[in-house]
């Protein structure tokens, strides 16, 4: 096979961190390339492992490939390779390698290609490599101008074009979004950004990474995409990960299509269903909005997978030390293909990386700044090391149905009856009034009622500023889930905190509220047409909150161990209690509800 080959070489006056997520980032450069999306097939063979391959058109040209896997050392180094089956180029792989200089960094680009047809041939001796390096030059300058803070985009945009009528649907959904209480006058900021970004952006628009982009309240900016649901400017998109590879395997438009398991063609593994870790709801725009077509500008790209610091290929008996930088923290070592993981702590040293068949295991220390690879095994492998830290911008199922936004507008949104998912972790707060029933006698039905309704719509305020949601009430009483366990406290000081503000406001009859708090391990079910939560620890948090008196909010031990939660807690009075249906006494906390931030932080 004839190779050709052409190097581009790109400086820049910042470093090879900065540059580099720039560059990797594959999906979006092949997008602003104007090269087209192409779909992948999965391809399961007889040893386990999987081959990808894939088809698109440019122009009046047909392409058919199989994708090799990327290869990368985070911050150093990446290749790509296919493998053309149709068209007139039979190879290309490219390669970037990046160091650091004195001014910044240095990027190596080089492309290497064989043909497969006289037409492949001619290309590769006029035009292709010139106008390539053309194409990637003007990429190249816009990356510079990004990361010198001229520009706000990665890639100029071309900002999709609507007409009169369209234009006025637009206005009218920003409307509608400005005006409710979860859109937080960021309507047309979203809007403007559906019609500007790149096709990448859109395909999984994540509210946690938006709101870091955008330098806005992560909350509000999840409110913000839950009511573009509602009111037509994005759809919502329900991802069942694979928890190995974090591939979004199956992706429904509800929380009620949500099957239990799945299957993970890449990893060649079924795998189960957890609203904690692996459902997550990520966006898209309406398509009446802007379409968004299905496909792949790069399926493999590094900055798709940005918490994999590595990906490298060996064959059977090779052994290799690449340079890289493990951060102090988490990762995983597992191949692309099925086989075993290990888990590793990185604290200075880092562990060699072996494989031996399906087996990943651990071995002696590698050098300082590089990590060492050996594939024992007789198979091909990719071998990836990953931070554990991937869920940082994932809004999983758990949380956002703790949203009271979420409860709000989407009521219907929940599991099918008789469907049932354990949580392995969620924060329940109850509250009651003290004194209701005197209180009625008091002042009379219509404006005890009156005051419950007002006392009601005071603990929800609450709520959903601490990032949780009521799930029902039971008389005078309130039930409300949390994601986070502090979130739960937060919220519940806060309500003892508000209540003499609110007796003021009333300006009659004062309340005195008991609050109760508890996490642990629940069911998730529908019931009433509502996502509820059952479980002895529910119980149990209904009758810690009968402990409290008026003012007070008493929590359980263990919710008051969890480390996010002991800082708040240390000027609590902790005590032993008899709870009815549990044999023995349960530990508890007792705070009360005047608390200052000084004292729930330091313990007075």
């Amino acid at each position: 096979m004839s190779m050709k080959s052409h190097t581009m070489v790109w400086d820049f006056d910042h470093p090879p961190e900065v540059i580099w997520p720039l560059l990797a980032d594959t999906a979006r450069f092949n997008e602003a390339a104007g090269l087209p999306k192409h779909l992948v097939r999965q391809v399961e063979q007889p040893d386990g492992t999987v081959r990808f391959f894939a088809n698109a058109k440019m122009g009046a040209v047909h392409l058919a490939w199989e994708e090799i896997p990327v290869e990368w050392v985070t911050d150093k180094w990446f290749r790509h390779e296919r493998r053309f089956s149709r068209g007139p180029i039979a190879l290309m792989i490219a390669t970037a390698e990046f160091e650091a200089t004195a001014r910044g960094c240095r990027c190596t680009y080089r492309l290497d290609a064989a043909p497969a047809t006289l037409l492949g041939r001619l290309l590769l001796a006029t035009a292709f490599f010139s106008g390539t390096e053309k194409n990637f030059d003007r990429l190249v300058e816009d990356v510079r101008r990004f990361a010198a803070g001229v520009s706000a985009h990665v890639f100029t945009p071309k900002r999709v074009a609507l007409d009169a009528e369209h234009r006025q649907r637009l206005d009218r959904i920003v409307a509608d979004i400005d005006a409710s209480p979860n859109g937080h006058r960021l309507g047309r900021r979203l809007a403007d950004y559906v019609l500007d970004a790149q096709e990448t952006d859109l395909v999984r628009i994540r509210p946690r990474r938006l709101a870091r982009d955008w330098e806005q309240d992560e909350l509000a900016v999840t409110e913000l995409c839950l009511e573009s649901v509602r009111d037509g400017l994005l759809e919502s998109r329900w991802d069942l990960l694979c928890p190995r590879c974090r591939g979004a395997q199956l992706s429904v438009g509800s929380l009620d299509q949500m099957p239990d398991s799945a299957h993970c063609d890449s990893c060649n593994i079924d795998y189960g269903r957890d609203f904690s870790r692996n459902v997550e709801l990520s966006f898209q725009p309406a398509p009446a909005v802007r379409p968004v077509q299905q496909g792949e500008f790069c399926l493999f790209g590094p900055m798709s997978l940005p918490h994999v610091v590595l990906q490298v290929t060996l064959e059977p008996g090779d052994s290799r030390t690449v340079p890289a930088s493990l951060a102090a923290g988490d990762y995983r070592y597992r191949t692309l293909e099925t086989g075993g993981h290990c888990d590793v702590a990185v604290d200075g040293a880092v562990p060699s990386f072996i494989v031996s068949g399906a087996e990943v295991r651990t071995g002696d220390a590698s050098t300082p700044g590089t990590v060492t690879l050996e594939n024992r095994g007789d198979v091909r492998r990719t071998l990836v090391v990953e931070s554990r830290d991937w869920v940082a911008d994932a809004l999983t199922a758990h949380e956002v149905t703790t949203l009271q936004a979420f409860r709000d507008l989407f009521s219907n949104a929940v599991l099918h009856p008789g469907d049932q998912v354990s949580i392995a972790q969620i924060a329940l707060m109850f509250t009651d009034l003290q004194g209701s029933t005197s209180l009625y006698e008091r002042i009379g039905d219509a404006n005890a009622y009156h005051l419950v309704r007002e006392h009601f719509a005071f603990l929800g305020r609450i709520v959903r500023s601490h990032r949780g949601a009521i799930v029902k009430t039971i008389g005078d009483a309130v039930m409300a889930a949390f994601a986070e366990p502090a979130d739960a406290v937060r919220a519940a000081l806060a309500v003892q905190q508000g209540t003499d503000a609110f007796n003021r406001e009333q300006g009659g009859e004062a309340i005195s509220i008991k609050v109760g708090v508890h996490a642990g391990a629940s069911i998730a079910v529908t019931l009433n047409d509502r996502l509820d939560y059952f479980g002895s620890m529910v119980n149990l948090a209904a009758r810690i909150q009968g402990l409290a008196s008026g003012g007070e909010v008493v929590l359980s031990g263990r919710l008051a161990a969890d480390p996010s939660v002991a800082p708040l807690v240390r000027a609590g009075r902790r005590e032993r209690a008899r709870v009815r249906g549990i044999a023995e006494p349960v530990e508890v906390v007792r705070l009360p509800g005047d608390l200052s931030v000084e004292e729930k932080t330091h313990g007075g």
